[in-house]
């Protein structure tokens, strides 16, 4: 009976490291602004085209330079019901696309996946279906915010936000897609949560919308998690294309999963800058 036992001990330690030296997935998080002008933020900003020669230079500068991490998968910001979660227009997509179509997952996404001759794109958003609730419930922190007189908490951080985004709109003027994508990867207005957890104060201690939209935003993004892991494999090395506003638990979930391995962009897009003077 001993000799079975250690036996089994045995094998389970052989076992161990077997287990331990499964490769992690590695996972690139790029904030982006969107292209496309669709005016869905609660602020936006007017973005000049990106159709034109010199901008469709700047792209493939940031294209080649992302490519340097050999992605195996790259993810975005559409919804999928695929069992793989497919995007099912990855697969007509041709370079002449970039000429017509300004909205960042073609531009970056669908570019960076065919060059790396990638059999697909992964749609792995998530949105309220019919009957779900909201995922941004700004509407009614807003009320809840001028019913107790707290509409200071929104207007002061939205206040400071408007002006960065003036900058930036001005700013297109002279600095590159890289220089701007560099922007909203390292510029604390972008990457932090101070305006969600200011927030936080707004309500009273039974009408929470304060939390409720925190809560709500973490939820939708954890779900977008959620569906990385359910396709990403051992090994894999994922490129993960999103509206800034999500980098920050993107981020987080990066580098806290197990599994797991965060890779910063930032470096990868100070090439493209050098390469786009």
């Amino acid at each position: 009976m001993l000799k079975t036992l250690l036996v089994l001990l045995a094998s389970l330690a052989l076992a161990t490291p077997a287990l331990a030296a499964e490769p992690p997935v590695q996972v690139m998080v790029l904030g982006a602004y969107h292209f496309g002008n669709p005016g869905l933020d609660v602020n936006n900003v007017k973005i000049e085209s990106v159709l034109t020669p010199e901008r469709q230079r700047q792209l493939e500068a940031v294209a080649q330079a992302l490519l340097t991490f050999r992605p195996t998968r790259v993810m975005v910001e559409r919804e999928s019901s695929a069992p793989d979660l497919a995007v099912a227009d990855y697969a007509a997509f041709t370079p002449a696309r970039l000429l017509t179509d300004a909205n960042e997952i073609s531009q970056i996404g669908y570019r960076v996946a065919s060059l790396a001759k990638l059999p697909l794109v992964s749609g792995i958003d998530e949105q309220p279906a019919a009957g779900e609730p909201d995922y941004f419930p700004y509407d009614q922190m807003q009320a809840a915010a001028q019913k107790f007189g707290q509409q200071a908490l929104i207007d002061e951080p939205q206040a400071v936000l408007r002006t960065q985004l003036a900058r930036f709109e001005a700013d297109q003027k002279t600095a590159s897609i890289a220089r701007l994508l560099l922007r909203v990867n390292t510029d604390p207005i972008y990457t932090r949560m101070d305006d969600y957890y200011t927030w936080l104060r707004i309500g009273d201690h039974d009408n929470q919308a304060g939390a409720d939209l925190n809560a709500m935003w973490y939820l939708r993004n954890a779900k977008i998690w959620g569906k990385l892991l359910s396709v990403a494999r051992p090994g894999d090395r994922v490129l993960v294309i999103f509206g800034a506003g999500h980098g920050y638990w993107l981020r987080h979930f990066a580098s806290a999963t197990p599994g797991v391995v965060a890779v910063d962009p930032v470096p990868l897009l100070r090439q493209a800058a050098a390469r786009s003077r």
